[in-house]
């Protein structure tokens, strides 16, 4: 919308005369084009890596800029990055820092920096990347949906019961974003982004509501069930525990190691 774009350039054009300034990239429903009337403008500002440091030892890596809304309520949602950080997103970024820059766009960079090509290549991930997350959170959803979700059952334990739920649904609804090869965005968004997609089981949703709501060994088993009838998943039981073990007991090790 208009007074989005104006607020941008007004942000744009202070942030040019900032020595420390290096690039704006706006990001959400602003550079998505899927805003609302009172939406905010998201933006990274690209600053240099002593600038950041500060910033980061003062807590201030995050901040609403006011001045340059040139509408009601409007405001700028500024988060601070360096080109070192946009290269580490683009290599090894986890999905909501990745989910982040889908549909970003350069509203300004300093010349001498290739800010639009670090950012074009954040929210892409290789094929391998993909099958590799479906094969782990599938292993994770058999974990926590049978064996962590029976043992609180059999323990009558509130707390592990309804932990073991949350974590099946979050992990198996994540075995169905890679899948469709989309990002994860954060757990706000979760049901709405498996909600568009066209690959998941026949009455996901009602599933995964009735094993949060309410839940049980039926619901888990019943919501397991609906993953595992719906797509061959290159991992076998026993081979899951082992990968579970990596990617959760061990996986402050195995990140040390760059594994």
């Amino acid at each position: 919308m208009e007074h989005h774009d104006e607020t941008l350039r007004a942000y744009v054009r202070r942030m040019k005369a900032d020595p420390h300034a290096i690039a704006v990239i706006a990001v959400g429903s602003v550079a998505r084009g899927t805003e609302r009337p009172d939406s905010d403008v998201d933006v990274y500002l690209v600053v240099p890596d002593d600038v950041f440091d500060a910033a980061l030892a003062a807590n201030r890596v995050i901040f609403v800029e006011r001045t340059d809304a040139t509408y009601p309520g409007g405001y700028v949602d500024v988060k601070l990055a360096t080109v070192p950080f946009l290269r580490a997103a683009a290599e090894r970024g986890d999905d909501p820092v990745r989910a982040s820059f889908e549909g970003a766009r350069v509203a300004w960079a300093r010349a001498g920096h290739d800010i639009a090509g670090l950012v074009a290549a954040i929210p892409v991930l290789p094929s391998a990347v993909w099958e590799s997350r479906a094969v782990s959170f599938i292993s994770q959803a058999r974990l926590h949906g049978t064996d962590f979700l029976r043992e609180a059952v059999a323990l009558d334990n509130t707390f592990l019961l309804h932990h073991a739920a949350v974590h099946t649904v979050a992990a198996g609804g994540r075995a169905l974003l890679a899948l469709n090869r989309r990002l994860y965005p954060g757990p706000k968004d979760l049901d709405a982004t498996l909600a568009a997609l066209d690959r998941v089981p026949d009455g996901y949703g009602d599933l995964a509501r009735r094993l949060l709501k309410e839940p049980s060994r039926e619901a888990a088993d019943a919501y397991v069930d609906a993953l595992e009838a719906f797509h061959d998943w290159p991992v076998d039981r026993v081979t899951s525990d082992s990968i579970f073990i990596r990617d959760t007991e061990l996986a402050w090790f195995t990140a040390a190691r760059g594994e």
